[in-house]
């Protein structure tokens, strides 16, 4: 049996979908008011900052997989984030059930460098700070020989469904609603966004791999990495219109924040958007060649078909 450790979120219900398709029909789907995916899902209602909640969901599983997510909300971040994680990880030493890892890129340098998977952890704030100290507590664990796991690591999401991010908010949300687009700090850097759906189809297929334990793995991103302006030159060719933009300058979004919690939150994550950000997928598309990325051509047109 698999079991997904907050499977109702944005990555977690189509990873649902694809160990079913491609891997097993025993899937435990654990949050703490759960629902199925798949007809032949199993249950399991927990609350992972309790400890033995954590064991008992993971109890009689061979792999898990740990994509719950937590509103953006530092605070709530730094008070709950290590303990669950500590709680998954000794659930997982102790049940002997191997762990999947599901991880962001807050923790990396927010340059123009390019990331891969060796890149040092340089987070600027209090969020990149516990997602550092989460990807930590688990790669001690591996280290140590304590713990079977994988980090599955991605980008800034784009996507269909529940897809959250600041990309899909500025830029599929206003079309959708038919209103001016508007891009975060500049039109003309570089940007690497993960389709949502294929971020959850390579978390299964590396969990599902067990010669990639032991590591981090990037996934796959389209190669083109466009600036704004050329995606919304592509969403403009896919939907037959000249779309218009508006860049938001950073000063924009401080004096945002000055009335608003969530921008508030979102003021540490902006400098990833004054330099280009090209994420590197490179190990990936050499361990795993006939996985077929979708591109942002087709991606776009799924989103408009769902609209």
């Amino acid at each position: 049996m698999q079991v997904i450790l907050g499977a109702n979120g944005q990555i977690g219900e189509v990873l649902a979908r694809e160990l079913k398709r491609n891997f097993t029909s025993d899937i435990k789907i654990v949050s703490r008011k759960p629902q199925k995916v798949n007809d032949t899902d199993i249950l399991f209602s927990a609350d992972l900052t309790n400890r033995e909640q954590a064991i008992e969901a993971v109890k009689g599983c061979e792999i898990a997989f740990f994509t719950l997510g937590l509103p953006i909300s530092s605070s709530m971040w730094e008070d709950q984030f290590p303990i669950i994680v500590e709680n998954v990880i000794e659930a997982c030493k102790k049940e002997k059930t191997k762990l999947v890892f599901f991880d962001n890129t807050y923790m990396y340098p927010q340059d123009d460098r390019k990331l891969t998977e060796s890149t040092i952890f340089q987070p600027l704030g209090r969020k990149g700070k516990v997602r550092k100290k989460l990807a930590e507590m688990v790669l001690e664990a591996m280290t140590k020989g304590e713990l079977e796991a994988v980090i599955c690591r991605a980008p800034e999401f784009y996507g269909p469904g529940k897809t959250q991010s600041i990309t899909n908010t500025l830029i599929f949300d206003n079309i959708k609603a038919d209103k001016k687009l508007k891009v975060p700090i500049s039109a003309n850097k570089k940007r690497s966004l993960i389709w949502t759906p294929d971020a959850s189809r390579a978390t299964a297929l590396i969990g599902n791999t067990p010669t990639a334990y032991s590591q981090t793995w990037h996934l796959p991103v389209d190669s083109q990495h466009p600036t704004y302006k050329e995606l919304i030159q592509i969403c403009s060719k896919v939907y037959g219109r000249d779309f218009k933009f508006t860049v938001i300058p950073k000063i924009i979004f401080q004096i945002g924040s000055l009335f608003s919690s969530k921008l508030k939150e979102l003021l540490e994550l902006l400098p990833r958007y004054e330099h280009d950000n090209i994420f590197d997928d490179s190990k990936f598309r050499s361990h795993f060649p006939e996985f077929k990325e979708t591109s942002y051509q087709k991606g776009i047109e799924e989103i408009k078909r769902n609209s």
